[in-house]
């Protein structure tokens, strides 16, 4: 029951990203800055179709694995399935972070970026708590005293 749940939390994840990357697309300048200078000459930049492009196969790939590691791994452990397909919906939420942080960015507006920060860096640190759950609950698992075997 789990595993479904995950897989319907990360098909609305991968509907979300996909649409947050169209809408970003639309309201893209031709060049993108993805990082403060004086003058665009200075900055990094890439193109609209450039960073389109680089984060849907950035996304493909990402969400590809959940299909992959469900044919390597055996069917007989749902919980890493679980794991695994929150795993990328965290992934997705970051890729929505980002586009929308360069989308906010490369608008018109003004804005204090302080503000946001805690919200990239509070995705970024789920991805973490989240990977790290699997390893320290198998690590408990092996930990937990098992019961001694009788011995005839």
């Amino acid at each position: 029951m789990i595993l479904k749940i995950f897989k319907a939390v990360w098909f609305l994840s991968v509907l979300a990203v996909v649409a947050v990357l169209l809408y970003a697309y639309a309201s893209f300048p031709d060049t993108i800055q993805l990082t403060e200078a004086e003058t665009l000459d200075e900055a990094l930049t890439i193109s609209r179709d450039g960073l389109f492009y680089t984060a849907l196969v950035i996304l493909g790939v990402l969400n590809a694995l959940v299909f992959v590691v469900g044919r390597l791994m055996s069917s007989s452990d749902q919980l890493f399935h679980a794991w695994f397909y929150g795993l990328v919906v965290f992934f997705n939420l970051f890729g929505i972070v980002v586009l929308e942080f360069f989308n906010l960015y490369n608008s018109q507006e003004r804005f204090d970026y302080s503000r946001i920060g805690f919200i990239i860096y509070g995705s970024v640190a789920l991805i973490v708590l989240w990977a790290s759950l699997w390893p320290l609950g198998r690590l408990v698992r092996g930990t937990r005293a098992n019961p001694p075997v009788a011995e005839n």
